[in-house]
């Protein structure tokens, strides 16, 4: 019961920091509602980053969408889930990330976050697997339900 609650916590900690860092920034609501831009051209703003040579804020930005969508992955894999779901999740958690951001004005949605925080997610679940996997072939114990 104590293991439960404490992962119940650490979800709602992550969820809440990720929402911090993505859609409540300062100013958020100084904006007027649906004041928020969308970006369709994917990674475009990523390759004006690599052309003018910013590579720091290209790899944290980068790296940021994948690593911040990972634990939606990981919990899916914990759960007993497909991989197929925890793409669902990612791409569920993005769209609602990008929503949020355009109703508030608190940021840019844009395709390319859609598409990497799925593969962040997709990511930390075969990552998880295979940790599992691992853990498994030295003998260890892991106690998630089989696929």
């Amino acid at each position: 019961m104590k293991k439960r609650i404490i992962k119940g916590i650490l979800i709602v900690i992550w969820l809440a920091v990720l929402l911090r860092i993505t859609v409540f920034r300062n100013g958020c609501f100084s904006h007027g509602l649906f004041s928020g831009r969308i970006e369709w051209d994917a990674f475009a703003y990523y390759l004006k980053l690599a052309r003018i040579g910013y590579w720091r804020y290209f790899i944290y930005l980068f790296v940021g969408n994948l690593i911040w969508f990972a634990p939606a992955g990981v919990l899916v894999r914990l759960r007993g889930g497909k991989l197929w779901q925890a793409a669902l999740a990612g791409l569920g958690l993005s769209l609602f990330v990008e929503t949020m951001q355009f109703v508030l004005g608190s940021g840019v949605s844009e395709l390319d976050d859609l598409i990497l925080n799925t593969l962040g997610a997709v990511l930390g679940f075969a990552l998880t697997a295979l940790f599992i996997s691992v853990f498994r072939r030295r003998g260890g114990r892991f106690r998630t339900p089989d696929p």
